[in-house]
This record gives structure tokens, sequence and C-alpha cells, in this order.
């Protein structure tokens, strides 16, 4: 960890503040576009196999670069001056200027969270190899948690370069060493798996889906073996006390399930952060 006079130093911190802001922005792009992007290269799957025309909007390019931003409710294009992280939702009064309608409180919300976090990164770390490493960590496990909660999915698109990006910075030794590494991702993917598996001989029921046994395996590949522990545990915890809180305050169902990857997320970041600290209540 990087000296606290040292990393918050001259242009370091303003600078992760800044493109933390920047990068929010992004991430605002992957949570609202990726979704929409698998479920149309599903659609266009299932009519090959059925042998059917792809339908009209498949025709269209969509990915992360383009069309250009626009207002979901009246497509109206989101201008440059109007993109501007939290300040354009401020100026806007949070509205579309040409509808009226609402701007989610998604996006200010998920900009100034990366912006958060990112200083944060950027303070433990300092200027160097990790530093980088884990300011790209950080940005992943923002866009897969705001999938998550919104859709229930945790996309590979996502887990699965995360866990590679993992394995390569450790080759390195950056976050721990390969063995621990590779130990991690494997460990990852099978404590949530046997769990999965023995709940669904339980009951009936499933209780997980198999992109949090990918997320872990990522987390446990850059963080090793030694970080599943607090990872499992914090996560667990707090979506135990979201989830008791949401029936109890809000009367949710409690058969709708919670998507757990947003937990997951949490931890792992936590456990970057904090990670020696944790594990000294458990590793001698």
């Amino acid at each position: 960890m990087i000296p606290w006079p040292e990393a918050a130093s001259g242009w370091i911190i303003p600078s992760a503040i800044l493109f933390g802001l920047l990068v929010g922005s992004f991430v605002n792009v992957v949570i609202h576009r990726l979704p929409i992007m698998m479920q149309r290269e599903w659609e266009q799957e299932a009519r090959a196999v059925l042998d059917l025309p792809p339908a009209t909007e498949q025709r269209d390019r969509y990915d992360l670069w383009w069309p250009r931003s626009q207002c979901p409710a009246c497509d109206r294009p989101i201008k440059a001056h109007e993109n501007i992280p939290v300040l354009s939702f401020i100026l806007l009064r949070g509205r579309c200027p040409g509808c009226a309608t609402r701007i989610s409180w998604q996006y200010p919300a998920v900009e100034l969270l990366t912006a958060f976090l990112f200083a944060i990164t950027v303070w433990h770390f300092g200027p160097t190899p990790a530093g980088l490493a884990a300011l790209l960590f950080t940005a992943m496990l923002i866009a897969a948690a705001g999938i998550d909660a919104r859709t229930t999915l945790l996309p590979d698109q996502l887990t699965l370069p995360l866990l590679w990006f993992g394995l390569a910075c450790n080759y390195f030794g950056l976050f721990t060493d390969l063995e621990s590494a590779v130990l991690g991702a494997i460990a990852g993917y099978l404590s949530l798996w046997a769990i999965y598996h023995g709940y669904r001989l339980l009951t009936g029921k499933e209780g997980m889906g198999f992109g949090d046994f990918k997320l872990l395996a990522a987390l446990g590949a850059w963080l090793g073996w030694q970080a599943l522990p607090a990872i499992l545990l914090l996560a667990s915890l707090v979506g135990a006390l979201v989830g008791i809180s949401l029936i109890l305050l809000r009367g949710r169902d409690r058969n709708i399930p919670i998507p757990f990857g947003p937990f997951l997320a949490a931890a792992g970041w936590m456990a970057l952060i904090w990670g020696a600290f944790l594990q000294s209540f458990y590793l001698v």
C-alpha cells in the first residue's frame, strides 16, 4: 500500500476521480447495452436454428459503440454537452430535454460510485501496475453487478475475461502468486457449484446461477484461494441482511430470487483493498 501523503499528493487522487467519472459513464453503457446485445444474439441463433430470416432490428448494428446514446422514451439523440458525467444530470434536472421523461438515478449513481472506488483503489495501490490492474478489476465488477441487479444475468463476456485477466496479472505476482490464483479459480468455481447442486438435491430448486460460479472463480484468480472464505462470508451476510430487509420493510415475496452477483462483487472488491486484514482472522 502506498502511504497516504504520497498517494494523495498532487494529481493522483483528483485524476483518479475524474477518470472514474468517465469510466463510470462507459460502465453505464455496458450495463444498459450488453444484455440487449446478448438477447439479440440469442434470438439470432434461435432464428438460425429454426431457419427463419433475421428480425428487422437484428439487421441494424448495435453494440457498445453504436448507435449514439439516445433517450429510451423518445429516441432523441443525446448531445455531447448533455452526456457529461453527473454534471449533465444536475443541469438537466434529471429529465430528458426532449420529452421531459425522468432520467434514471442509476446513471449518476454508477458514475459517482466508480469515481469513489477508483479514488480508494489508487490511494491504496498508488500509480503502479497493480493499481492500473485494480482499476480494471473495479470497473468490471461494477458492470457485472449492475447487469446482475437489473437482469439476474452475469454475462460470460465479463466473468470469463475477468478470470483470465486475474490469472495473467498473477503470472507476474501482482496480487498473489500464480499457484494461489489457479487454486483460487478452481476452488471459487467448485465451491458454489457444490452448494448449487447440494441445494438442488435437497429442495428441487436452483439456488443460484452458473454466472455466480464464474464470478467467484474470477475473484479467486485475482486474489487467491486465501481470500475466498472472507468473500463468501461477507457476500452471504450482506445478501441475507438485504433479503430480510426487503421482505420485512417492502413486503418482497421471499420466493423471488435476489441476485447474488452484486454481493459477490462488493465482497470481492473489499477483499482487494482489505484482504490482508480480513484474512488475518482465519489465516495464521
